[in-house]
């Protein structure tokens, strides 16, 4: 290569040499507080060891950097000053940008803490507000320093080269990534151990793992009727219970704890046929009969008509009380709705039969009143029976109210009118004795008696 060549591309080489370029170097030495290298120019350059960052400990001799004229007016040693910082800005800010379009995180390295936050070295200079830091309150800040870790990028201002990242970001992401991963490992059927964080009326919330929660519902933790979760569960146990559905999308789980056992309805068909004999206890009343179980997961109802052949139960709570343990008889089985009802009545002979043998139509018997209405009296003919004494056979006369003639607890002789074995009814007469005088002189005699008590 002649001179001319060799000063012609000294002189190209030398025009790049101005502030703002970007140029290669070789490192000379390490002095302290600065990084001196060897730039191909008249002078060497000099950067500062603190924009090296977290590649202090391996800044050798020998090793190519890229950094950016400063200016090209020595310093007061000679050098010409240099800076790897804006040529890191240069050469990675592309990097940076294709990271923010792909929502990719990046590495990047915690180097200083600064007002409101940190700064990062992500191959430029971002910076990391303290409410980014971490998923958790930060407690001691100054212990993120040094830290090198993964960042989403969360704003770019391109003009000015500024750059915000989230490290709490790239947590909550791989959080939701594992959960998700975690839910597609999951299987229908699966047994699984959880623990108990969250009771509610509907059910108890379940937590497989850290930030993995499924529903346990209410009808799905036993076969026995179940009013409030916290008749089985409490806060903090430990539990194994079925997967029943995985719902990714939504990602939501739900599991089942009764459904470990075989269900007991499918069998009580075979174990309880109708017709047959079962002993129970009473689990609840309600106005319309009683709730009866028979086993773990097997309840069904004894209704009020079931209760006695007189029919003149009024509310089950006559006969009944809680925790009572009866001898029944099934009646019916609805397998695939899971009811079955029962009979108390049904265990002890009909005594309609008997009591149409034992009052023929016609017959005058002696009774009891025990209660009056509008539309007439009943009265009870013997423990358990009674029947209906109708205003319109209490008296020849016309009269408004049955208490016109007769009072609670009179004893009357009344006629056998009409026996209905089916529904439960018999029909008296007062009338048709031709008494109804002797029972109104009875009535105003006890009125008469009443009245002489209340003057003494």
């Amino acid at each position: 290569m002649s001179s001319g060549e060799v000063a012609r591309m000294l002189e190209e080489k030398l025009r790049t040499f101005r502030p703002g370029s970007l140029i290669k170097g070789r490192i000379v030495r390490v002095s302290e507080g600065e990084v001196i290298i060897d730039i191909g120019y008249k002078s060497e350059g000099r950067v500062l060891l603190e924009e090296f960052k977290r590649d202090k400990d391996s800044i050798t001799p020998g090793m190519e950097v890229d950094v950016v004229v400063e200016s090209l007016d020595p310093d007061a040693n000679g050098l010409i000053p240099l800076s790897k910082e804006k040529a890191d800005v240069v050469v990675n800010w592309e990097k940076v940008e294709n990271a923010f379009q792909q929502d990719i995180p990046v590495e990047g390295y915690i180097f200083q803490r600064v007002k409101g936050g940190f700064r990062v070295d992500i191959g430029v200079v971002a910076f990391l507000p303290g409410s980014q830091t971490d998923i958790k309150p930060l407690t001691d800040p100054q212990e993120f320093v040094g830290m090198t870790s993964l960042f989403k990028i969360i704003k770019i201002d391109a003009a000015r080269k500024n750059v915000v990242v989230s490290r709490r970001k790239h947590l909550e992401d791989e959080k939701e990534q594992r959960k998700v991963e975690y839910l597609r490992s999951l299987e229908k059927g699966q047994l699984v151990k959880a623990t108990v964080r969250n009771i509610v009326d509907y059910g108890a919330f379940l937590e497989l793992e850290p930030g993995v929660m499924g529903l346990l519902h209410l009808n799905d933790m036993s076969w026995s009727r179940l009013s409030h979760p916290s008749q089985i569960l409490s806060v903090g146990d430990q539990v194994e219970v079925v997967v029943l559905d995985v719902n990714l999308e939504r990602q939501v789980v739900s599991f089942g704890l009764k459904q470990k056992t075989p269900n007991p309805w499918d069998t009580v068909s075979e174990k309880y046929p109708v017709g047959s004999i079962v002993e129970g206890k009473v689990v609840n009343i309600t106005d319309y009969g009683a709730f009866i179980k028979i086993e773990d997961g097997i309840e069904g109802l004894l209704h009020i008509s079931e209760l006695s052949w007189t029919g003149r139960v009024k509310h089950p709570s006559e006969m009944l009380a809680t925790g009572d343990v009866l001898t029944l008889k099934v009646m019916d089985i609805k397998q695939e709705e899971q009811k079955i009802s029962f009979s108390l009545r049904q265990t002890e002979p009909n005594p309609w039969p008997e009591i149409v043998k034992r009052y023929p139509v016609g017959t005058v018997v002696q009774g009891k009143v025990y209660h009056l209405t509008d539309f007439g009296a009943f009265v009870e003919i013997e423990k358990g029976i009674d029947g209906l004494l109708h205003i319109s056979n209490i008296s020849s006369k016309e009269i408004k109210h049955p208490s016109e003639v007769l009072r609670k607890g009179q004893k009357i002789d009344v006629m056998i009118l009409n026996i209905d074995p089916d529904s439960k009814r018999i029909s008296l007469g007062l009338k048709q004795l031709g008494e109804t005088t002797k029972a109104e002189e009875e009535t105003n005699e006890s009125d008469h008696q009443e009245d002489l008590r209340g003057n003494e």
